[in-house]
């Protein structure tokens, strides 16, 4: 979902958020990024409990929103400067799987993935590695895993994952990393995969 101010003043621009869910989590379905490892997609009409991991891609914000936004309908709140526009994905939280969020990478949020599997206490994203690029990828680990302490491999070194949220999902609170990756483009074996273990 994308919002603009095409306004030559910065403005807050206010979106209902049953709105946009109702909407763009099938959407992403249809893209052809690999969605169905990435983030389970609820049926229409389906609950979502567990909220949703919203991902600014320009600002390379994360926000965890609880599904009592949508009872309530309450909105999604964006202050833009003049001629701004940000992009917001929208993706069903699932507090006992990992999730790839997103990226910094490529707009889609998506697209940048070869493939991502995700085990009970291992976590391994290959990056497409056809050209060079830098960013970073967005993570949600379940809480209970012990992902906490986990060791980190980017492009089969020694590697680090940064905590930037702790959504309350589930029993106990998930983890969402953000994880640094430099791709350089040569399509060696370890070039754009990135491994976390507990």
């Amino acid at each position: 979902m994308s919002l603009s101010n095409w306004t030559s003043h910065a403005t807050t621009i206010s979106v209902s958020f049953a709105a946009l869910v109702a909407h763009s989590i099938h959407d992403f379905a249809a893209m052809g990024a690999p969605r169905d490892s990435i983030a389970s997609i609820a049926s229409p009409g389906e609950k979502l409990e567990s909220g949703y991991h919203v991902f600014s891609f320009w600002s390379s914000e994360y926000v965890w929103i609880p599904h009592e936004t949508l009872v309530d309908n309450r909105p999604l709140v964006k202050k833009l400067e003049s001629h701004q526009t940000e992009i917001f994905h929208i993706k069903p939280a699932d507090p006992t799987s990992c999730q790839y969020i997103g990226s910094d990478l490529h707009f889609s949020c998506g697209f940048e993935v070869a493939s991502f599997e995700a085990e009970e206490k291992r976590v391994l994203v290959h990056l497409k590695n056809n050209y060079a690029k830098k960013g970073s990828v967005y993570l949600y680990l379940p809480g209970g895993k012990n992902f906490e302490n986990a060791a980190v491999k980017v492009n089969g070194a020694g590697g680090h994952m940064e905590i930037i949220a702790r959504p309350p999902l589930g029993e106990k609170e998930g983890l969402v990393v953000r994880v640094p990756v430099v791709i350089k483009g040569t399509g060696e074996e370890n070039d754009g995969v990135i491994s976390i273990f507990c």
